[in-house]
């Protein structure tokens, strides 16, 4: 639980620095199956994250003006309704994007939600346990639990 949001910021900043090592691999080795990840690339896994980092921007914008946030209402009741289904369409909508395009999101996303939490209010999100839980589970929890798939990706591409 955080108490403040410098607190959270330097964290995720620290979690999120190692997976910067993914965009420098060549657009091929990002294209790759990783065994180790059931056939997911490594572009998989930036969509993958990216788009979660997305749900909290969204989020990060809404809160920056308002009490609540509709995106994560829907974002909840959708992984309510089939978690698996959710990050199969998200999937799914990051692999019809040119790798351009994902590398662009990749290098840009998590600073402009940095960003955009630093105007957020901290009663919006720091000091509201749901909202809070939300953002790290979106980004710190989120690194935590890909972590092993990062150095697999890294692994297979001889880094």
């Amino acid at each position: 639980m955080y108490f403040d949001a410098l607190s959270f910021l330097e964290d995720e900043r620290e979690a999120w620095r190692p997976f910067e090592a993914l965009d420098e691999l060549t657009d091929d080795q990002l294209e790759q199956p990783v065994q180790a990840l059931n056939g997911w690339t490594g572009r998989d896994l930036m969509a993958h994250l990216i788009a979660w980092l997305e749900v909290s921007l969204a989020a990060a914008k809404e809160l920056a003006v308002n009490e609540t946030s509709p995106t994560l209402a829907r974002i909840d009741a959708e992984w309510e309704a089939g978690s698996d289904a959710l990050n199969d369409r998200l999937l799914a909508e990051w692999r019809e994007l040119p790798m351009e395009e994902v590398r662009r999101r990749f290098r840009t996303v998590p600073g402009e939600l940095r960003g955009y939490l630093t105007v957020v209010p901290e009663t919006r999100w720091i000091k509201h346990a749901q909202h809070q839980e939300s953002f790290v589970g979106e980004s710190l929890e989120h690194y935590e639990d890909h972590l092993a798939d990062l150095q697999a990706v890294l692994a297979q591409a001889g880094r």
